[in-house]
């Protein structure tokens, strides 16, 4: 009863950032991915008992929207951490996205804490970015 009230409860989406900013990164170049995802509670009441959620992210699924994905516990960090990075191997847009599951603990009237069964994966929305190529150039000063 507790892990299907859990899948019903609505939990957020990760957003995905990217860096570097404004939508854009270069082909052979790690571009860096995160999420800034947190632990939360929710209560519910069942055949009249109160029951406390402690809701954590579990995992972090990242689809780089050219056909390679990978996963994590971790959400990944700002830079200079690159903790979640991916190197594009040609130039166009892509939509990466992050994935999050999410695993729980449950109480029943302020009882010893148990872990639900089960998981729950919300999907993030994909992110547009345009991978672009790069030529170096000399400049003479």
């Amino acid at each position: 009863m507790v892990a299907r009230a859990f899948k019903r409860i609505p939990l957020p989406a990760s957003t995905l950032v990217v860096q570097p900013p404004g939508g854009e990164t270069l082909v052979n170049f790690a571009t860096n991915f995160y999420t800034e995802a947190a632990p939360f509670e929710r209560s519910v009441t069942l055949v009249g008992q109160r029951v406390d959620l402690r809701i954590r992210p579990s995992g972090f699924g990242w689809s780089f929207g050219d056909g390679t994905v990978t996963r994590t516990t971790t959400p990944g960090a700002a830079y200079p951490a690159l903790d979640v990075t991916h190197e594009y191997a040609r130039a166009g847009r892509v939509g990466p996205r992050v994935d999050t599951t999410y695993s729980a603990d449950f109480r029943v009237n302020g009882g010893p804490w148990e872990p639900v069964v089960g998981t729950v994966t919300m999907t993030g929305a994909p992110v547009a970015l345009q991978v672009r190529t790069a030529s170096p150039t000399l400049v003479g000063y």
